[in-house]
């Protein structure tokens, strides 16, 4: 459990390494919405090359596409890219103006609700998750992180609805690890999961983009910096380790992982690699501690009762 956890870390630092990234195309080229489509069509190049170049790439989209064919795959299953080309879009419209950590704090915030109510329903591969003190301790810890985050820095300029979209884009990437672990489940392939995320969102946010350009017009120049389009490079790789992991995880534990990768990361970005948004420091990482105390609450090893090994065991 706990290696499954510093993977569920390492997958929130790599989403905020993608979000700088995608935020920085964004913001240089002035229009957020083609900055995700780059991501996401980068990513799906990459998967489109990597497929054919090993048995094990070639047998999942042969399961995969069988699966299509078939329709033993449920249309749910192949939507994960929904909310990833919301995720993205979001860090291309936002992450310039918020800066890295206040994008993660209302990311932590949607990531929260979303793990918990999913893990309650038991939409995750892991089934219906018991929502014991020990979580609910632990996800309450990751909001009152949040809290800590937004109690500082100048939010009365940022309009209400920049504000929600991290929020939103963070429950949606709940729905998304539940969903890509599904499917991850069903057609026995991480790779095939994240195959089908990239499918669907640069789709959507091709359209998406090719109907934003109708209207205001192409950006007038794009960013020369190479690091900005590595973003596509990088979702391929924490969507593959997030497909694999949840299925251990549940998505609650997942999501409060990503949370301290997501805060940590976010502050060192924002000191080394910043954008406009100011940034306090002292402030941030307190609420990194506070994250990390609540994943901790969540992975604790359960002590067994006195009796013994045959003793009742308390729930997490």
């Amino acid at each position: 459990m706990i290696l499954a956890a510093l993977g569920a870390v390492s997958v929130g630092a790599l989403t905020a390494v993608q979000a700088r990234m995608n935020g920085g195309l964004g913001s240089e080229s002035g229009d957020g919405i083609l900055a995700a489509f780059v991501s996401f069509g980068t990513g799906l190049l990459i998967l489109v090359v990597a497929a054919p170049l090993t048995s094990a790439g070639r047998d999942a989209m042969r399961r995969l596409f069988a699966g299509v064919r078939g329709r033993s795959l449920p249309s749910w299953m192949l939507l994960g890219g929904l909310a990833g080309a919301l995720t993205n879009a979001t860090q291309g419209l936002t992450v310039g103006l918020l800066g890295v950590s206040l994008f993660t704090v209302g990311v932590v915030a949607g990531q929260t609700v979303g793990g918990l109510v999913l893990d309650r329903v038991g939409y995750g591969p892991a089934g219906v998750v018991p929502v014991t003190m020990r979580r609910v301790a632990g996800g309450a810890l990751a909001l009152v992180a949040v809290g800590i985050g937004l109690a500082g820095g100048s939010l009365a300029s940022v309009p209400w609805w920049m504000l929600s979209l991290p929020f939103l884009a963070g429950a949606g990437i709940s729905w998304q690890q539940a969903t890509n672990g599904r499917l991850r489940q069903r057609v026995d392939s991480a790779f095939a999961a994240t195959f089908v995320n990239f499918l669907g969102g640069t789709v959507i946010l091709g359209v998406a983009a090719a109907v934003h350009i109708a209207v205001v017009g192409p950006p007038a120049s794009l960013p020369t910096n190479p690091w900005l389009y590595l973003g596509g490079a990088t979702g391929v790789v924490y969507i593959f380790v997030s497909a694999g992991l949840v299925r251990y995880t549940g998505v609650l534990l997942l999501g409060l992982g990503s949370v301290v990768g997501l805060l940590a990361t976010s502050v060192v970005l924002d000191a080394v690699w910043p954008t406009d948004a100011e940034l306090d420091v002292a402030r941030a990482l307190i609420a990194v501690a506070v994250a990390l105390v609540g994943v901790f609450v969540v992975v604790m090893p359960r002590r067994r009762a006195p009796g013994g090994p045959g003793g009742a065991v308390p729930r997490r």
